[in-house]
């Protein structure tokens, strides 16, 4: 039986993961913090006893014996806030650089070959060529977390190459569905519960950016895992097309059943400071593989409404 480790498999692309693992028949541990994540996010899991829940800051000590058995690990822990990296960059620095780190280090005493890492679009930082392509250059981050993303693609890949190990590395677009706790649909629907007459909008609104519901995602990461034979794989994944925020806005407002609803916009072609005003990946690396996504987009947003507002 494959046995799989997951940091942060109590947040939300963590938990559809686990979701997807236990349902390959994997044994599943996972290690959570439960700082952002929720223990209700594996609820069902943990009532049935198909994954054990860890709950441990990678930052202390005592989990690591968790990993000693273990096929691979599925890295996702961080702290995913990019606006708030332009503000208290050190906890970005901390829990994404070194705890990554500390998550090698772990893999490296008890012998897990194997690691899956969930890095970021914002390595790319403004890409002069979109879609923007795995073997783009220069690397030039824009945000503090793009940086620490791109800090443990290096050590992961270090790692890969001195100790043997294998990785598969995700850039992700926006990734978006049911228990997000954080991104612009939630920031809306909240502004929206709050004023539903006045919806404040970061930046100009056309900030245009692919986005994918969060299975696809999973789907991607898995198929990835089974079918790419080399030391070190990075992918992009991400839809094929990409979608402004005032369109996101339109989406949300419609399927909250609301009319008349004015837009206030911040001005600016960014929402915040680090903010990357257009992204979209290309994923032929990933449809050479064999893999595509079956959604856009728009549908991606509209899929991640409903789920939310349920």
């Amino acid at each position: 039986m494959i046995f799989s480790v997951v940091t942060g498999g109590a947040g939300f692309i963590g938990s559809h993961l686990v979701d997807a693992l236990v349902g390959r028949g994997e044994r599943v541990v996972v290690i959570d913090s439960l700082a952002a994540g929720s223990r209700d996010n594996l609820g069902k899991h943990l009532d049935e006893g198909l994954v054990t829940l860890v709950e441990a800051d990678l930052l202390g000590d005592g989990w690591q014996r968790s990993l000693a058995g273990a096929t691979r690990v599925f890295h996702l822990a961080a702290d995913p806030d990019v606006r708030q990296s332009a503000i208290a960059p050190d906890s970005q620095i901390r829990n994404n650089i070194m705890g990554t780190y500390r998550v090698l280090e772990a893999m490296r005493v008890h012998r897990v070959g194997e690691i899956a890492f969930t890095s970021t679009s914002t390595v790319y930082g403004e890409a002069a060529v979109i879609p923007t392509p795995e073997d783009y250059t220069p690397l030039e981050p824009v945000s503090v977390y793009g940086a620490s993303k791109l800090a443990c693609e290096a050590l992961i890949s270090s790692y890969c190459h001195s100790f043997g190990m294998k990785a598969w590395v995700y850039r992700f677009a926006n990734i978006i569905g049911a228990r997000s706790g954080h991104g612009v649909i939630t920031d809306f629907i909240r502004k929206l519960r709050e004023d539903p007459e006045v919806l404040e909008i970061l930046g100009d609104g056309r900030q245009s950016k692919s986005y994918l519901e969060v299975s696809e995602c999973v789907r991607a990461m898995l198929y990835a895992v089974d079918n790419a034979p080399s030391q070190y794989n990075v992918f992009n994944i991400g839809s094929e097309d990409w979608v402004d925020v005032r369109r996101i806005a339109d989406i949300v407002v419609g399927e909250m059943g609301l009319t008349g609803v004015k837009y206030r916009f911040t001005g600016g072609e960014r929402g915040w400071v680090g903010d990357v005003p257009r992204m979209q990946l290309a994923v032929d690396r990933m449809r050479t593989l064999g893999w595509k996504p079956e959604i856009g987009s728009a549908e991606s947003v509209r899929s991640a409404v409903r789920a939310m507002l349920e």
